[in-house]
């Protein structure tokens, strides 16, 4: 097995992902079973995008594990990739390299992952993985790919290919509660437990949220009216409206009157459902379509009484705790359910039942926030429970109000290949053989 190098040109301490272009074949199509689930927002054309489920959930994983069908592949040449010579990778590398050393921990002849066969085992990315330790600049990173990936189109299938963005946000808190800071930053209950879904009248075999009740009893955990205001555990307090979006994306930074920061973490969430805000305020003519949007929504919280916006917050019943965390390096952001942290437009958030964590996906879509069309090589290192689909992606855009705008403008069709190291794709197009 390999050991994980350190080369100078990536930094220290490489993660997992990689920005994304695109132009490969992997033709996936005839094996989706059932649609894309659509986001948890509306989708208004031209606007901004949709508002999703939280996204970084590491440890949240089904543990029913559904062996997905392998693809049939037709491999693309790199040259036929859209924006592939122009692509800047190196984000994509620094990525990969985390995934690499996380990988580097498993034994050979693990798979990739357990829900989908068609990445392989670890031992056949190990030469790839290896060959990072040559990269130092774009170009040097294009030949490492080049010459050790297939890049293979993932085909939609009855689902609608569908690229979205996500950032971290960062926001103003107090260590007490301060007008207009006055709504805590949940941290993790202690009355918050995790069993079998069976002990709350479900069918068994899945790990659930609960709240264990002083006498021992359990029930299903109270939504987010009853428990908005809790104090208990609170890492801090903010905005009711910073609160809440933090809650959305699943993960943040605090920044407190001292200069001081951390990161909230996602630590859990209550395991009631995903309500849309945006839906109830449409349906009520509070905003319009062209409002429908993170910042929309927001702009609307700040003009009307908060006993009306906490009214709407509530709507959505699903209420995410956090753990507090060091910022470490302040150019990554936070650790996403493939637990290595997230590198700004070098990550994506897949659907891991339909693709593989850790994988590199070179995608092309519509991105107003970069610029128009764009293509960027990605590592799979998040999830989400919005993101649903074979071509759908969630890409990560980094830390702040700058990344907000552009992940915010991010809501568009796309194509997405996939990179396999070459004997993992020679495999894949023999096993097609007789499709083709």
């Amino acid at each position: 097995m390999w050991k994980p190098h350190h080369n100078r040109a990536l930094g220290p301490a490489l993660t997992p992902l990689a920005k994304s272009a695109a132009c490969l074949l992997l033709a996936l199509g005839a094996c989706v079973s059932t649609p894309p689930v659509p986001p948890s927002e509306p989708d208004v054309a031209g606007q901004t995008a949709p508002i999703t489920e939280p996204i970084s959930e590491p440890g949240s994983t089904d543990p029913e594990l559904v062996q997905a069908p392998a693809p049939f592949p037709r491999p693309v040449p790199f040259n036929t990739l859209p924006g592939w010579d122009t692509a800047n990778l190196l984000p994509a590398a620094e990525a990969f390299a985390r995934t690499c050393e996380l990988w580097s921990s498993r034994a050979p002849e693990a798979p990739i992952s357990r829900r989908v066969d068609y990445a392989g085992t670890i031992g056949e990315w190990t030469g790839a993985c290896a060959a990072l330790d040559t990269v130092s600049d774009a170009a040097s990173a294009r030949l490492v790919f080049e010459a050790l990936f297939t890049p293979l189109e993932i085909m939609p299938g009855e689902g609608t290919p569908k690229f979205t963005g996500y950032f971290e946000p960062q926001i103003t808190a107090r260590r007490t509660p301060q007008y207009p800071y006055t709504q805590p930053v949940p941290g993790l209950p202690d009355d918050l437990v995790q069993v079998d879904r069976s002990e709350l009248g479900g069918a068994p075999g899945r790990k659930v949220p609960a709240q264990r009740l002083p006498n021992g009893a359990l029930r299903p955990y109270p939504p987010r009216a009853d428990i908005a205001l809790e104090t208990r555990n609170a890492l801090g307090y903010a905005h009711p409206a910073d609160v809440f979006f933090l809650q959305i994306q699943g993960s943040g930074r605090l920044v407190f009157e001292d200069g001081s920061t951390i990161r909230a973490a996602y630590a859990a969430h209550n395991g009631q459902r995903f309500g849309s805000t945006a839906n109830y305020l449409l349906e009520r003519g509070e905003i319009t379509r062209g409002e429908a949007s993170m910042q929309g929504i927001r702009a609307w919280m700040d003009r009307v009484p908060r006993e009306d916006a906490q009214r709407a917050m509530n709507h959505n019943p699903r209420f995410v705790f956090f753990h507090p965390v060091p910022i470490g390096d302040p150019a990554l952001g936070p650790v996403g359910a493939h637990t290595v942290p997230l590198t700004p437009l070098g990550s994506m958030a897949i659907d891991p039942s339909l693709n593989a964590l850790g994988v590199p996906f070179f995608i092309t879509t519509t991105s107003p926030g970069l610029g128009g069309d764009w293509s960027g090589l990605l590592i799979g290192q998040d999830t989400g429970g919005a993101i649903k689909g074979r071509v759908r992606g969630d890409i990560y855009f980094g830390t702040g109000d700058e990344a907000g705008r552009r992940a915010g403008t991010q809501n568009a069709p796309g194509r997405m290949w996939a990179f396999l190291p070459r004997a993992v794709a020679a495999r894949l197009i023999d096993r097609a053989a007789p499709e083709s």
